[in-house]
């Protein structure tokens, strides 16, 4: 698949990037390049090959959700640069209206 400059410089206007003449015709090259990649990888027959979502064994990394002991309110207040109330003290940030 080719890619013209023209192209490269509409995605780079998408993307908020300001390219010159020089990158923009560097940047063709290489997209090309991936691109010409993408279209050979197309090519090959994957009808035999069962989708998969993790190629590793392990299901998933994480460990069980088991409740435990929390920290009492008042030591995690003290580590708070602002509390009162039983609660975080913060800035207000929307307008009373």
């Amino acid at each position: 698949m080719r890619i013209t400059e023209q192209e490269v410089l509409h995605v780079a206007h998408l993307a908020r990037l300001s390219i010159g003449g020089e990158e923009a015709a560097r940047f063709r090259r290489e997209l090309g390049s991936i691109l010409e990649y993408m279209d050979m990888l197309s090519e090959v027959d994957t009808s035999g090959v069962e989708p998969f979502v993790c190629v590793h064994e392990q299901a998933s990394a994480t460990r069980d959700d088991e409740p435990a002991e929390t920290l009492p309110l008042r030591l995690v207040l003290a580590q708070s640069p602002a509390a009162g109330h039983g609660a975080f003290e913060v800035p207000l940030v929307i307008e009373e209206g």
